[in-house]
C-alpha cells in the first residue's frame, strides 16, 4: 500500500534544525507556570492570550513572545517547556533536534544562566533516555541589543559550553544586520563553536551575504529571501549551505501571503539545501508536521522532495558523521519500503 504524501511526510524520519525553544511555550503551559510561580499575566485568560496571537510582524510576535518568557523562572520551568516540545517532536518522527535558546530574555530578568541551561539539558537527556533522540543546544544573541552585550552572555555561557553545540543570532531583523555581531562571532568560532544566523526573512538578500562572509555562518536560518538574488542562490547551492525555512512562520510573519506563493519548491529544485521547521511553533500555528503536511497541502510536493528534506535535515545537523549515516540510512530505508 502506498503511503498518501501527507502520511509520507508525518512519518519519514526527520531533524528539526531551527526551533525556539521559548517559542514552543504554549498558552496553557504559560498559565500553568504563571500560576505556579505567582506571576501576574496581562490576559485574564488562555483563550484571551491565544486571540493575541495576531502578529503583522516580527515585532508584533517578538513583543508577545518575550511577555510569554516572563513566567519561566526554576530549573524546573525550562524542564517543563522543553519537556513538552520533546514529546510533540517524537510523535512528529524527529529524531535528532537542535534547539536555539535565547539566555538574555531570562537572564535580563534574574534568572541565572545556569538555571536555563541545565533545566533544557535534562530535558534533552530524558528524551535520549527515552527514545534514543540526539539533540543539542544552540545559544542565540539578541541582535536587538548590543555587542558588548552579546559578550557578557558568551562569559556567562563559557561554564556550561560542554552543553553548547554552537551559537545563533535571532530577534528583530530589521535595523541590525549581521556585522553588527562580527568580533563576537569571531570570537566564538575561535572558541569551536558551530555557527549559525537568521538573515534573509524580513532582512534583505545582503544580510545572506554578510552573515556569511562577515559572520563566517555555517547555516543561514530562514534564507527565503535569496530568490531576490540569482548570484547568492547559485552561491547557496555551490557551497551547499543549508537553509533552515520555517513555511507557517513566514505565513504568520507575512512574508509570503499565502502557502501557495512559498518558495521552498523553488530552491529545493534549484539544488539549495532546504530545511522545515517549526520556528515558534506555540506562536506560529504549528509544529514540525504541521508545517510539512500545509506545504503539501498547498505546493506541488513530490515524493523525492519529501526524501529530499528529510536527508537535507540529517546532512545540515551538527552531528558527527556515524550518527549522520546511521540517520540517512534510516531515511532511506523508510522510502524503500
Amino acid at each position: 500500500m502506498t503511503l498518501s504524501l501527507i502520511e509520507l511526510v508525518k512519518n519519514m524520519p526527520k531533524a528539526e534544525l531551527h526551533i525556539h525553544i521559548e517559542g514552543s511555550l504554549e498558552p496553557e503551559l504559560i498559565f500553568a507556570l504563571a500560576q505556579r510561580n505567582g506571576v501576574e499575566l496581562n490576559y485574564p485568560s488562555i483563550e484571551a492570550l491565544r486571540a493575541a496571537y495576531a502578529f503583522t510582524n516580527l515585532q508584533s510576535f517578538l513583543d508577545i513572545y518575550y511577555a510569554g518568557a516572563s513566567v519561566l523562572l526554576t530549573e524546573q520551568d525550562f524542564y517543563d517547556m522543553t519537556r513538552a516540545y520533546l514529546e510533540r517532536a517524537h510523535a512528529d518522527n524527529i529524531l535528532h533536534t537542535e534547539l536555539f535558546f535565547d539566555p538574555q530574555t531570562h537572564t535580563a530578568r534574574g534568572v541565572e544562566f545556569g538555571v536555563v541551561v541545565n533545566g533544557i539539558q535534562r530535558a534533552l537527556r530524558d528524551a535520549h533516555a527515552e527514545w534514543g533522540m540526539t539533540g543539542g543546544l544552540i545559544m542565540c544573541f539578541l541582535r536587538h541589543l548590543s555587542e558588548e552585550e552579546a559578550f557578557l552572555t558568551l562569559e556567562q555561557a563559557l561554564p556550561y559550553r560542554e552543553h553548547i553545540l554552537g551559537i545563533g543570532l535571532d530577534s528583530s531583523e530589521r535595523g541590525h544586520p549581521p556585522e553588527k555581531f562580527a568580533r563576537v562571532f569571531a570570537r566564538c568560532k575561535e572558541l569551536g563553536f558551530h555557527l549559525v544566523a537568521h538573515a534573509g526573512e524580513e532582512g534583505p538578500p545582503a544580510y545572506i551575504e554578510t552573515a556569511l562572509d562577515l559572520l563566517q555562518v555555517e547555516r543561514i536560518d530562514h534564507g527565503v529571501r535569496c530568490t531576490d538574488d540569482p548570484v547568492l542562490m547559485q552561491r547557496l547551492a555551490l557551497q551547499a549551505i543549508p537553509l533552515t525555512v520555517c513555511p507557517l512562520s513566514n505565513i504568520k510573519l507575512c512574508v509570503f501571503e499565502t502557502m501557495a506563493q512559498h518558495n521552498i519548491l523553488t530552491l529545493l529544485d534549484a539544488g539549495l539545501v532546504v530545511t522545515v521547521n517549526s520556528d515558534d511553533p506555540a506562536y506560529f500555528g504549528g509544529y514540525m508536521n504541521d508545517n510539512l503536511v500545509a506545504l503539501v497541502k498547498a505546493l506541488p510536493v513530490q515524493r523525492h522532495h519529501a526524501r529530499q528534506l528529510a536527508r537535507n535535515s540529517f546532512n545540515a545537523a551538527f552531528i558527527d558523521h556515524n550518527l549522520k549515516q546511521k540517520y540517512l540510512a534510516q531515511v532511506d530505508a523508510f522510502f524503500a519500503q
